[in-house]
């Protein structure tokens, strides 16, 4: 049985089979439309979500399957131990994906249950999201090896599940970040992108742009902190920080490449890590990055369930 918790759950070539099957799916849905018939996605939710939520539910739907959405309020969670709300739950259910604050909690969740767990967001990865973005990136250019994807901000759980899944790639990935959220740090992954020879960190925004197929940003502040008074003063201060590293037209012009994409995971503020307009440059393929959420987590399902 195989989880999907972080990037490297899996092998380089499984993960780089599911992309090409991804894109399979989405231009002909047709022959895997029965394939999850009697199948059940449970789907769990401690944060708030719309393209998890939309894309997974939607999915299952798809492949012929169910799904069964749960807030986390609405379940026992805070009262039994996570591992035997897990072990419960995958006894009625195929597959789990659950979307948690933290990611102690998804383990544990993943250490009870029986069947496979997706990991739909938690404060240290977003693998499901790093899945998509791979798919989109090879979807645009036909290929992801050698191509240079730079991630400008702060660095969290979607850089860390985008630098692994860019190096499974075989891409070239740059960490423009002048902080890490503490969350997000891990060593042990570090020392496996150091190894690899594809993977850089830096603050300097002119090195890393240069030559740039694909620039990527993600909101500096959780959307769960983002109009929480108190955490207004940190709020500030990471706007200051991270200005400089606002994805905008000016930024995209000092790649030196005409057809560099720009990506978001969404939801983006605006004004702040992306500007008002950016968005919906010609270059911007954000909202085929969000309608791909659907088609790569059918190849995720699939492939979790042996039926890839």
């Amino acid at each position: 049985m195989t989880d999907f918790l972080r990037v490297r759950d899996i092998s380089a070539s499984d993960f780089n089979l599911i992309v090409e099957r991804a894109i399979a799916i989405k231009n002909n849905p047709e022959p895997w439309s029965d394939s999850l018939r009697g199948k059940t996605l449970a789907m769990i939710f401690q944060k708030t979500s719309t393209r998890t939520r939309f894309s997974f539910e939607v999915g299952m739907t798809q492949l012929g399957g169910h799904a069964i959405f749960a807030q986390t309020q609405h379940t026992q969670m805070g009262i039994a131990d996570i591992p035997d709300e897990g072990k419960v739950i995958s006894r009625y259910a195929n597959l789990i994906m659950a979307r948690m604050m933290f990611n102690r909690d998804l383990v544990a969740l993943a250490e009870g249950s029986e069947v496979p767990v997706i990991n739909g967001c938690d404060d240290r990865y977003h693998p499901a999201q790093a899945l998509t973005d791979l798919m989109t990136i090879k979807e645009k250019f036909g290929r992801t090896e050698g191509l240079k994807i730079v991630y400008f901000g702060i660095g969290n759980n979607v850089s860390n599940s985008l630098a692994m899944a860019s190096v499974y790639a075989g891409a070239q990935f740059v960490l423009c970040a002048p902080e890490i959220d503490p969350p997000a740090l891990d060593e042990e992954q570090n020392a496996l992108l150091d190894a690899s020879g594809r993977y850089e960190q830096t603050t300097d925004i002119d090195r890393a742009i240069a030559g740039a197929d694909v620039i990527y940003t993600d909101t500096w502040i959780n959307m769960e902190h983002f109009s929480d008074p108190s955490f207004a003063a940190e709020k500030e201060r990471r706007l200051k920080l991270f200005m400089p590293y606002q994805i905008n037209e000016a930024l995209l012009g000092r790649s030196g490449k005409p057809g560099t994409l720009v990506m978001h995971c969404l939801p983006a503020h605006k004004g702040y890590e992306f500007n008002e307009t950016i968005m919906y440059h010609p270059n911007s393929v954000v909202f085929d990055q969000a309608e791909n959420r659907l088609h790569a987590q059918k190849g995720l399902m699939l492939y979790l369930l042996g039926k890839l």
